[in-house]
């Protein structure tokens, strides 16, 4: 049943984005063409590409390319690709028309960089994602429980009002003005004093360009500036949890036998508070993979969402795609994950 959910949510997803490409205003084969353009050359690529086929055949084949099992014509040159050895497949039988094939997903190439696979791109730039997201949502869970834990404790104190207050404004303040604001203050004006830089990604060249070296300290300002949002939900989350386990009879009981504050909430109060707070890791946790395109946009973070916003400039619609699944894809995994997770945390789901 999964699996199937898995087919449907990433086959809507390949259909919506491709059939809204078609819709908006922009010539790939012209962006393609730059300032070199001719109407003999937009001719060679709109048939090299299929620029010029309807769009339901256009979508056909795209939908081939990305299946795990697929038909390929003998007769049909300009997308067979089995002859360019674009696919890693193996053959499952042969006809009279073509054969059908098992193959990895092909996402196609780039029409920005010839002759580079948009799953090169992916591989390339999606881990440099994925520590940017991890981190974030690290720092998201440290500050966030710790927060949330005080501000329960202190119900109803100025501490409380005062996180619950920062929390809202955390909340309401959108990623890419805190990266501009964050960058500003303290990759440029704080910039003596902090070391931190406005932009820069995880791996730099060096000044010879020689080779690239790791840049933890370009880590930090876009972490923490896409940990803000989540650092409030889990913050007001985890007080909201915890307010109502502190008036459960078992807490009542662990005080009056005696135990600290930190016994009862380490053995009683932290586990039974966290089921709300795991619901919202995972939908941030995928968000943050989606959300980082801005962010890493701002702070030049050569990540999948930079990829995005760059590809999206040129109508490099293959980019988009394969970036828009990878993203959704991680988006089912992490859910699926989570459901684990709650067996764990309460039995009782099972």
């Amino acid at each position: 049943m999964k699996i199937l959910n898995i087919f449907f949510t990433l086959f809507g997803v390949v259909t919506v984005i491709f059939f809204l490409f078609q819709v908006l205003p922009g010539d790939p084969a012209r962006m393609m063409m730059d300032q070199n353009e001719s109407e003999e050359q937009l001719k060679i690529i709109n048939k090299k590409y299929g620029f010029d086929l309807p769009v339901t055949k256009q979508y056909m084949y795209y939908l081939n390319d990305l299946s795990l099992f697929s038909f390929h014509s003998k007769i049909e040159s300009d997308f067979n690709f089995l002859k360019e050895n674009k696919y890693k497949y193996r053959k499952i039988f042969e006809t009279k028309r073509g054969y059908f094939i098992l193959k990895l997903p092909y996402l196609r190439e780039s029409y920005q960089r010839r002759g580079v696979k948009v799953s090169s791109i992916i591989l390339n730039t999606f881990p440099n994602t994925i520590v940017l997201a991890v981190s974030s949502i690290l720092i998201a869970i440290l500050f966030g429980l710790l927060f949330g834990i005080f501000s329960a404790l202190n119900k109803d104190s100025f501490l409380d009002h005062f996180i619950q207050f920062i929390s809202t404004l955390g909340m309401s303040v959108p990623s890419f003005f805190s990266a501009i604001i964050f960058a500003w203050i303290f990759g440029f004006l704080l910039s003596d004093y902090t070391g931190l830089n406005m932009t820069g990604s995880l791996y730099e060249l060096d000044d010879y360009g020689n080779k690239y070296n790791l840049k933890i300290k370009n880590l930090i300002l876009p972490s923490i500036v896409l940990g803000i949002r989540p650092i409030a939900v889990i913050s007001m989350m985890m007080r909201n949890s915890m307010v109502e386990v502190l008036k459960k009879n078992y807490v009542i009981t662990a005080y009056a036998k005696g135990l600290s504050t930190f016994q009862v909430v380490y053995r009683h109060c932290i586990k039974n508070s966290f089921n709300p707070v795991v619901t919202a890791l995972s939908g941030w946790f995928a968000s943050l993979l989606a959300g980082s395109v801005f962010v890493e946009y701002i702070f030049g973070w050569n990540g999948l969402g930079r990829e995005i916003v760059n590809a999206l400039n040129n109508l490099d619609i293959p980019v988009v795609i394969g970036a828009v699944l990878t993203v959704s894809f991680s988006f089912i995994l992490i859910n699926i994950f989570v459901d684990e997770i709650y067996k764990i945390l309460d039995p009782r789901i099972k």
